[in-house]
Parts: structure tokens; C-alpha cells; sequence
């Protein structure tokens, strides 16, 4: 892989994952409104509003109109770029500091660089969530904001409920994008050598970033949905006038009370819309700034 300074990995770990949200933005839709739907129901006791990944996107059509795939397209845009700019540049200098060489290096500087970048992009990725959310009343599923826009929300949320409140459910984001970003950068490594051993493309070729992307993209996936619904329940549930949550007290109190309410599958509901949007992100991501680097790293050769 390429070498190239953490910060211009900040840039282009940002522009690669924002990117790859304008194409996956519909997946991350209909995957928080499967995942809301039936909360603390028993199933078979609440209508099924939404079933499966085709079904759902003709709901959200029907409901919302072809624009209502992007909702929250900004606010998304927003958290890829301020959490991943953050976790590909710690994560870079993690590398050049030589973690990654180290036993298990590269899990513990993806854990943690993928937990300052939740920390930081949590206030939009609340907005996000409640934005994709909100939907005409035949078709609602969790609670309804009503926001009009991603800066009319982040004007409301912090008037009503403060700085904190921007901040509420960092408690659920921060273990989902640990998980997520100690898989998906370790396994991209080694799955992107582990298929250039194997010789089976042209090393300098973008099919093996490809190649290396899907394979992460499964590991990704497995470990981060049970955290993706926590943190969705999380940052999508009603606020009391101190900011606290009303349904749900915190990462532990929400896992708790999805096992015993629904059941130990419903923390992988959505689990089809989860991967074919987790999936292609990844591999999109992965791609995008694997490719990026290469050409960042042959322009700094080129320059010396």
C-alpha cells in the first residue's frame, strides 16, 4: 500500500467514504426504518410497514417520493466526512508510528481511530438518523422529529436540549464504529496481501482493492449490526426536557431491553439492507481511497 502523510489520508479517506454515501445514502433509508420498525413490540404484534430490501424501497418511494431515498443525504455526507477524515488519519499515523506492525496492531489502532472519528461525527449522525426517520404518518415507524433541515435540526436539538444533546447516543456510535473500523481496516489489509499472493490479478490492478473491499466488507457487517440497531434506537429516540433519553438509558440498557422485548434476531433486523448498504460502502470506500492513494503516493514520487 502506498505511503502517504495522515493528512492527506484525512482528505482522501473523507472524499472516498462521502463519495461512496451518495451511492449507498438510499441502503442507509430503508436499513433505519427496518430497524425502528416493531421497537420494544413482540413480533407479530405491530404491522409490518416495511418488508425486506425491495419492498421497503418502494415504500419509502410511494410514501416520500424518489428524493426521499436521499434523505439525510446531507447530514450523512457531513458524518462521512468528519468521521472518517478523523479515522483515516489516525489511523495513518498509527501506521507510520509502526502499530501495524506490531501483533494485532492494526485492530487496535482501527478501534481506536475509528472511535475518536464517531466521537466527532456523532451530532451528525443523530441528525442523520432522525432525518431518514421521518416520513408521512401512514408509514411512520420510531419517534418523528420533524426537522426541515440538517442545520434546523442541529439549531433545535441544541436550543431545546443543549450542548450535550447534540452528543446523545455517542455511547452506542463509538462501540458500533470501534467494531466496524477495527474490521474493516485489518481485514482489507490482509484480505488486499492475501490476494496478491495469490496472484490471481495484476498487483497494481484496482480489482484487488476490489477483491479485498468484499472480503472486508463480510467481516464489517457480521460484528457491526447488532451495534448499527443499538445505536439507531439510540440516536432516533424521543428526548426528555433535560436530554436524556425516554425509551432507552444507554448502550447496555438498550441491548437489554431489545433481547427480552423482541427477541436476540432483532438485533440483526434489517440484517439484507445492512449488508447491501455496509457492503458496497465498504467496498466502495475501500476502493476509492486505495486508488487515491496510489495516485497521492506516485505524485509524491514524481515530485522527489
Amino acid at each position: 500500500m502506498e505511503t502517504v502523510p495522515p493528512a492527506v489520508d484525512l482528505v482522501l479517506g473523507a472524499s472516498a467514504c462521502c463519495l461512496a454515501c451518495v451511492f449507498t445514502n438510499p441502503l442507509e433509508v430503508v436499513k433505519t426504518r427496518l430497524q425502528l420498525q416493531g421497537e420494544l413490540q413482540k413480533r407479530g404484534t405491530y404491522p409490518r410497514l416495511y418488508r425486506g430490501f425491495v419492498a421497503s424501497v418502494v415504500a419509502v418511494v410511494r410514501a416520500d417520493g424518489l428524493c426521499g431515498l436521499q434523505k439525510g443525504l446531507a447530514a450523512g455526507l457531513l458524518y462521512q466526512g468528519l468521521m472518517n477524515g478523523v479515522r483515516f488519519y489516525c489511523y495513518s499515523l498509527a501506521c507510520q508510528a509502526g502499530l501495524s506492525q506490531q501483533p494485532g496492531g492494526t485492530v487496535v489502532a482501527g478501534a481506536v481511530a475509528g472511535a475518536l472519528g464517531a466521537f466527532v461525527g456523532s451530532p451528525a449522525y443523530l441528525v442523520k438518523t432522525q432525518l431518514q426517520a421521518q416520513t408521512v404518518a401512514a408509514m411512520a415507524v420510531g419517534h418523528q422529529h420533524h426537522h426541515e433541515s440538517l442545520l434546523g435540526a442541529l439549531e433545535t436539538i441544541w436550543r431545546q436540549q443543549g450542548l450535550a444533546g447534540l452528543w446523545r447516543g455517542v455511547g452506542g456510535a463509538v462501540p458500533r464504529v470501534m467494531v466496524g473500523s477495527a474490521a474493516q481496516l485489518a481485514t482489507f489489509a490482509s484480505a488486499k496481501a492475501w490476494v496478491q499472493e495469490r496472484q490471481w490479478l495484476p498487483e497494481d490492478s484496482w480489482l484487488v482493492a476490489l477483491a479485498g473491499g468484499m472480503i472486508s466488507s463480510i467481516a464489517v457487517v457480521a460484528v457491526m449490526t447488532p451495534f448499527d440497531v443499538v445505536s439507531t434506537r439510540l440516536y432516533n429516540q424521543p428526548a426528555d426536557g433535560a436530554g436524556r433519553g425516554k425509551l432507552y438509558g444507554g448502550l447496555t440498557d438498550c441491548l437489554v431491553k431489545i433481547w427480552r422485548q423482541e427477541g436476540p434476531l432483532a438485533l440483526y433486523k434489517g440484517l439484507g439492507p445492512v449488508y447491501l448498504r455496509l457492503g458496497p460502502h465498504t467496498i466502495l470506500s475501500m476502493l476509492f481511497w486505495d486508488e487515491l492513494r496510489k495516485l497521492a503516493g506516485r505524485g509524491q514520487h514524481q515530485g522527489s
